[in-house]
């Protein structure tokens, strides 16, 4: 949660010169750290009546000196001024009703009545008042809080006000003197009184502050609708009424902003653009999104589009990001924004660099898939501000030259570094701590952190962590943006009798339409011969990449055989399977040339001399790939259809090979040439990359059912015997990482296993893919196997892709693969992988629930059950996981007993970050597993 000011620290902010004032708050603030007596509150003269008096007429002078305390001062302390501004007024409001209300008596009558009725003396009560009133924290306007919410939270702390006030009157002797009925009103006068007189006094003054500060103004705009916009243009306007553009920066500080001015750069930056079509600029066609905004807490569940449903849908997104920029929460904690792949984060990123480039704001552009995963923030900046200005420059020296100018440090795709391979599921935290160290140091920035959405349930947020997400295109901005896209291209099209694609046609995709980067390729796919606007029957995900890498191919190769173009696909799917066995994102061009050949070429010797060929050259100088730290795609969803199409295509590779054999008297006993898809197959898990087998199930909808029964055969016997030994195979040398065998099988095995559940028309039992006696155990052997070593990202991929549940026939248990009946592996997995059998599971899993929720069994005896559990039989379950958070939880639990197997359970060093995370989520204190830190041993 931020930090707001209370009254005491506004003072100090503003500068307050009413010694007095300062004096007794002071005094106050003492007493509650050190105790009245040593406070030497003995000598605390001032009463609440002319405490009142003080605070009214220190309001008045804020408001009147607001645009003397905006100007001449850098971005951070005109924000926390502000925040100041806007605590006095609060506190200045309530002190101005309180002495105009009807109270039975006078608050100077209430200064003199100082015999004590009955508790504390009466300068010490007031000190106690004076800290309950003015040293209290009070809520602050924020951009994604309506203005009616802002009111809500002052008018509580105007009811506490009261209650505090109410305490302090019933120890004075006064309240004796008062007729009965007076005395019996009294809390009621103040509890409605008050409160209700200083709403009205506050909604007057807020408005005078929002007509001379144009921050709080911006603020009232987010909840109006605004007019059509792109590339953020209304974020320069409203940045340029805060402050005026920034001159006569310092060299190095003017490169940073030139770099980040891409405006005028095409909407796609790619190696080699289409020649047919004019992509339009990034200042013209990025069209201002829409977004959905939530502060997260542990209950949140930000990776299901379902939550995001329920929260609140920001009208002005502009308004909110210049809020946001100008807010006391900006220096605080980073912004989370989350998206679908294409929604257009990245490009978010850019626009706002540019737009902040000439503001009293630096941005700084950071592509984590660029810099290196396990570095801290600090490093990755100066590794991204090297990269633009090609020179090292300190991350210290490049604020201090900025002069006052905030940094926005804009980290860019958190997802490359939680499904990379590096567990940085506390980056977020890490972050945080990153603004508060640099706060310390006098050099404040703002953060905003992009994600994919589907992986922020492997990431642990900081509690009241404010997010957002990038929502679909409206259709009337996919009308706008095909306007722009008309423009472009109207005139080019024209000349080979072609018209733009319309907004009906587009609408038609569904969703895809509403994707800022499907939408920019159905566009592109359309150019080529106005397709879209012939056939309007929709067009699925994967067909699109597909149809857009063919046309583009044949076109750069003057109409090649289908074969040709086909090798041209392998050649970039190998790209792609490249980047995602190495878990990342960029790949140079020593992996391309060593990668290539050895699974295009066949591993066999090229030529020597000018023979020989430039693989990563002839491979990346396209439209789909872009110059970063070595060759990246344009979009990472680029890469994961090539790695769903290359695996389609061994797949196809294989049940090709295997209709020549045909009957053959020794095509019987021979085993299936399955070389190629081990190659392809082996590697990595594929679920890794969650729209990997999204495309994988696309591409296997347009095989026909023959097909694919065929294909399940011969995938379910090759993965009865993928764990044996196999002496001979091709493409040996195609081993982008150097995995152990043991791993290489794993992925091979998990990776038949999705390909069966997916290619087959029904849903697949275990029985019938390993069948025999044994064949749970069997199972479970592999599930072992895939748990081990496949790695978090495999394996909870894996666990997410994989659906199962478990059914009893005739008495006999199987488990079932495929299906509508469970959206993942989940327990089925643990069940096995545990060494217990799926029906054991279940009631292991019934037991723990009533564990962690019964409270007719003795918490001793309940401990003692999970003592046997975890110790003799292993658990480490998510029921575990919520037995442990539940009766922590309890009233009176004795938390030493529960120690020791908390220390237990994050004993295993392999998975202690992902225990510890589920732990935390169950309700265990992190500060109690940091205790338990010293007593389990480091790695």
């Amino acid at each position: 949660m931020i930090e707001t000011p209370n009254y005491a620290d506004a003072l100090r902010i503003l500068g307050c010169k009413d010694s007095r004032l300062a004096k007794v708050i002071g005094f106050a603030s003492a007493a509650e750290n050190t105790g009245w007596a040593l406070a030497g509150g003995a000598r605390l003269t001032m009463g609440l009546a002319d405490m009142r008096d003080a605070i009214f007429r220190y309001g008045e002078d804020v408001i009147r000196r607001m645009p003397e305390l905006k100007s001449g001062v850098d971005r951070c302390t005109r924000t926390r001024r502000l925040a100041a501004a806007h605590t006095v007024i609060v506190v200045s409001a309530y002190f101005e009703a309180l002495g105009e209300a009807k109270l039975p008596f006078t608050l100077d009558q209430l200064d003199r009545g100082g015999k004590i009725s009955r508790g504390v003396p009466t300068p010490e009560r007031f000190a106690r008042l004076v800290a309950e009133v003015l040293l209290e924290r009070l809520p602050t306007p924020e951009p994604h809080r309506p203005y009616a919410e802002t009111r809500q939270a002052v008018e509580r702390a105007y009811l506490r006000m009261s209650e505090a006030v109410t305490a302090y009157v019933n120890g004075l002797s006064i309240l004796d003197e008062l007729p009965v009925d007076d005395r019996l009103l009294l809390p009621r006068i103040l509890a409605e009184g008050p409160p209700a007189h200083a709403l009205r006094i506050y909604d007057e003054d807020y408005r005078s502050l929002a007509l001379d500060s144009h921050e709080f103004g911006v603020r009232s705009l987010v909840t109006e609708q605004p007019a059509p916009a792109t590339a953020l243009s209304r974020v320069a306007w409203l940045l340029a009424e805060l402050a005026p553009p920034r001159v006569g920066d310092r060299p190095v500080i003017h490169l940073a902003r030139m770099a980040a001015n891409a405006l005028d750069q095409p909407l796609l930056l790619a190696g080699k653009l289409p020649e047919d079509v004019t992509l339009p600029l990034l200042g013209e066609g990025y069209i201002s999104p829409r977004c959905r905004v939530a502060e997260l807490t542990r209950e949140s569940a930000p990776a299901l589009r379902t939550w995001w449903d329920d929260q609140r849908l920001l009208p002005d997104t502009e308004a909110f990001l210049v809020g946001h920029l100008t807010s006391l929460r900006a220096t605080q904690e980073p912004l989370l924004l989350l998206g679908e792949p294409g929604s257009g984060k990245t490009k978010l990123t850019e626009v706002l660099a540019a737009r902040l480039a000439r503001s009293e704001f630096l941005p700084i552009r950071v592509e984590l898939r660029g810099v290196a995963a396990r570095a801290g923030v600090t490093e990755q900046i100066e590794q991204a501000v090297k990269e633009v200005l090609a020179e090292e420059v300190a991350y210290a020296d490049l604020v201090t030259a900025a002069d006052g100018a905030l940094p926005v440090i804009l980290l860019d795709g958190f997802d490359e570094l939680v499904q990379g391979g590096v567990n940085r599921y506390d980056y977020l935290e890490r972050v945080r701590e990153f603004q508060a160290r640099e706060a310390g140091l006098g050099r404040p920035a703002a953060v905003v952190v992009t994600s994919r959405t589907v992986v922020a349930d492997r990431i642990r947020f900081p509690e009241g962590l404010l997010a957002l997400q990038l929502q679909p295109f409206s259709d009337e901005q996919v009308r706008q943006w095909l306007d722009i896209w008309d423009q472009a291209n109207h005139a080019l099209l024209a000349r080979r009798d072609l018209k733009p694609l319309p907004a009906e046609a587009a609408l038609v995709h569904g969703e895809m339409a509403r994707h800022p980067l499907l939408l920019l390729l159905l566009a592109l796919y359309d150019a080529g011969g106005n397709a879209l606007q012939r056939d309007h029957g929709p067009l699925g995900r994967a067909r699109l990449y597909e149809v857009l890498l063919r046309d583009f191919t044949e076109r750069e190769t003057g109409g090649a055989h289908r074969v040709v173009i086909d090798q041209e696909l392998v050649l970039l799917g190998t790209v792609a399977l490249s980047m995602l066995a190495r878990g990342r994102q960029v790949i140079t061009d020593e992996d391309l040339d060593r990668d290539l050949p050895a699974l295009c070429h066949g591993g066999e010797d090229e030529p020597e001399g000018d023979g020989r060929v430039d693989w990563a050259r002839r491979a990346t100088e396209r439209f789909f790939f872009v110059r970063r730290n070595g060759h990246a795609f344009l979009h990472a969803t680029f890469g994961e259809f090539l790695v769903a199409w290359l695996t389609m295509y061994a797949l196809r590779d294989l049940d090709r090979r295997r209709r020549l054999a045909g009957d053959e008297p020794l095509a019987l006993v021979q085993s299936v040439d399955d070389d190629l898809l081990y190659a392809v197959t082996s590697h990595s898990c594929l679920a890794e990359r969650g729209p990997t087998i999204g495309f994988i199930l696309e591409l296997l909808a347009e095989v026909p059912a023959a097909v694919r029964a065929r294909c399940v055969e011969l995938l379910a016997d090759l993965l009865r015997r993928s764990l044996h030994e196999r002496r001979r195979r091709h493409f040996t040398g195609f081993r982008p990482v150097r995995h152990t065998m043991t791993r290489r099988l794993a992925a091979y095995s998990a990776n038949l296993t999705l390909l069966i559940v997916a290619a087959s028309e029904q849903p697949v039992t275990v029985s019938s893919l390993l069948p025999g006696p044994g064949y749970l155990e069997r199972w479970s052997a592999l599930t072992h196997l895939w748990r081990g070593e496949l790695g978090e990202e495999g394996w909870t991929g894996l666990v997410t892709a994989l659906s199962a549940h478990r059914v009893v026939t005739d008495g006999e248990e199987d488990v079932v693969l495929g299906g509508a009946e469970s959206s993942g592996m989940g327990d089925v997995v643990v069940a096995v992988a545990t060494g217990h059998t799926p029906r054991h599971r279940r009631l292991l899993d019934l037991l723990l629930r009533a564990l962690g929720e019964g409270r007719a069994l003795p918490f001793r005896d309940r401990v003692g059950i999970l003592e046997e559990l975890v110790h003799t039989v292993g658990v480490r379950s998510p029921a575990m996981h919520g037995a442990l958070g539940a009766m922590w939880a309890e009233e009176g639990a004795d938390h030493g007993a529960l120690r020791p197997l908390l220390r237990a359970m994050l004993a295993d060093p392999a998975d202690r970050m992902g225990t510890w995370d589920q732990l935390v989520k169950a309700g265990i204190p992190e500060t109690a597993l940091w205790d338990l830190q010293h007593d389990i041993p480091s790695t």
